[in-house]
């Protein structure tokens, strides 16, 4: 079976599928996934447990008219993002107004102020949110809110609500998330510093205005210097930016200004809007959204969960082939026929097993001998000494009931290290004692920590 890339639309419609299976199961139809076959290649992989799932989702979804829900959180982000971009324009059209007053004057400084002052402490914000991977910081105040209002209706949860909630999850969280909101950050302020300026350009095309500066506080050279710096860049570029001698001439106060300063100062306002603002938002903008698309390509779906294991157990089994690795002490007497329990995987045949600190009453499989348990520090000598010298695939044997701690965890781990091929990982109970859903997931955590694959990961 050809196996085709999947895209991250792809992963998350699964995700959605799996966050409604997981609250309103009992409302859906499973009628065409009844005749889904098993995948037949040998080692798991994950493109093909992916094809599977898309395939399994896309049926559940046809089947049960699921689009229309699935789709929904996306069209509400997409309008929440044209309602940013109109109040992006107003604001900035707001901002370049109140720098015009009636008497036909521009403060050239304030308005900077209002257009890139804002838009710089934003910026400033952002780069140490990412820097220090703060998502309250990197995301903005208004992103947080909006990624609370899927998790608003934790009471009898609906289909509608469950999909937003996963597509909120997968979108706007975490790495995907953090980058989908830096490009919706700086789309923002992109559209808000082009409103202002093109409001300016039509208002100087239309009408004549005289370009004026002043400060209370700060000493009289202050501005002026603050021009030549941020003019050195402008004037690189070819612009004609006000000298000296048009600086000091149009302080508020005194006499009206000639065509060449006001044209001066026209290319210094528009220059330093285009330089200071448009083009390192547009630089950032660029960044955030291939980092979006790279996110996107590398996102991954967490198959530890029992949502995903269980799926996996079903859609990609394998008959077993269970035989007994030890002779058999009663050689030339026929054993009895033994009906074994159905397995969703393949343990290999000449598999070692060793049990991790087991109780008595801890059952193997009865195909399964263990070597011997792992108790203390002598145990635990010999079984490296036989693990270094193994001739076939480890399987270490837990017992399911015990929460696994950071000791189990640093025993396991090593015993792994030492082992050439893929270990195995068997989950053992007892039948007095129930195993409870959490407790499974935190082995399959620690398979995972440990290196051991989670379709090498047995339950019992």
């Amino acid at each position: 079976m050809s196996v085709t890339k999947h895209s991250f639309a792809d992963l998350v419609q699964i995700e959605q599928l799996r966050k409604i299976e997981s609250g309103q199961a009992e409302h859906l139809s499973y009628a065409s996934i009844q005749d889904m076959p098993r995948s037949a290649s040998g080692d798991f992989k994950y493109a093909d447990f992916i094809q599977q799932l898309s395939t399994r989702a896309k049926r559940l979804i046809q089947e049960n008219v699921l689009n229309g829900a699935l789709q929904q959180p996306r069209l509400q982000f997409i309008r929440a993002r044209w309602i940013c971009w109109i109040a992006a324009v107003i604001l900035g059209g707001l901002a370049a107004s109140q720098a015009v007053s009636e008497f036909s004057t521009l403060n050239i400084y304030w308005l900077l102020a209002v257009l890139l002052g804002f838009n710089t402490i934003s910026l400033l914000l952002w780069l140490s949110g990412i820097t220090l991977n703060l998502q309250s910081l990197s995301s903005g105040v208004v992103a947080q809110l909006a990624s609370w209002l899927p998790y608003r209706h934790k009471k009898d949860p609906t289909i509608a609500s469950l999909a937003s909630h996963a597509w909120w999850e997968s979108c706007l969280a975490g790495n995907v998330g953090k980058w989908r909101i830096s490009v919706l950050t700086h789309q923002f302020w992109l559209i808000y510093l082009i409103a202002g300026m093109v409001l300016l350009i039509l208002l100087m095309l239309a009408k004549q205005y005289n370009f004026v500066w002043g400060t209370t506080l700060l000493p009289d050279t202050t501005l002026p210097r603050l021009t030549q710096i941020l003019g050195t860049p402008l004037e690189a570029i070819g612009l004609k930016i006000p000298d000296n001698q048009q600086t000091a001439a149009s302080r508020i106060g005194v006499s009206q200004q000639d065509a060449e300063t006001r044209i001066a100062w026209a290319s210094f306002l528009i220059g330093t809007l285009l330089i200071y603002g448009i083009l390192p938002r547009l630089l950032v903008l660029s960044i955030s959204f291939v980092m979006q698309k790279w996110s996107e390509y590398r996102f991954r779906l967490d198959l530890y969960l029992p949502y995903y294991i269980a799926l996996r157990q079903r859609l990609m089994a394998r008959e077993a082939r269970v035989e007994i690795i030890d002779a058999d002490p009663n050689a030339g007497i026929k054993p009895a026929e033994i009906d074994l329990p159905p397995q969703n995987v393949t343990i290999p045949a000449n598999a070692q097993a060793f049990g991790i600190e087991l109780d008595d009453d801890t059952c193997w499989p009865e195909a399964m001998t263990c070597r011997f348990n792992i108790t203390d520090q002598e145990s635990h000598d010999r079984a490296m000494a036989l693990i270094k010298n193994l001739k076939g695939p480890l399987l270490l044997g837990v017992a399911a009931h015990r929460l696994p701690d950071r000791g189990v965890q640093r025993l396991i781990k090593e015993l792994v290290d030492n082992t050439a091929e893929k270990p195995w990982l068997i989950l053992l109970s007892k039948p007095s004692v129930s195993v409870t859903s959490s407790r499974e997931l935190a082995w399959f955590r620690l398979a995972e920590a440990c290196g051991i694959p989670a379709e090498h990961v047995i339950t019992r």
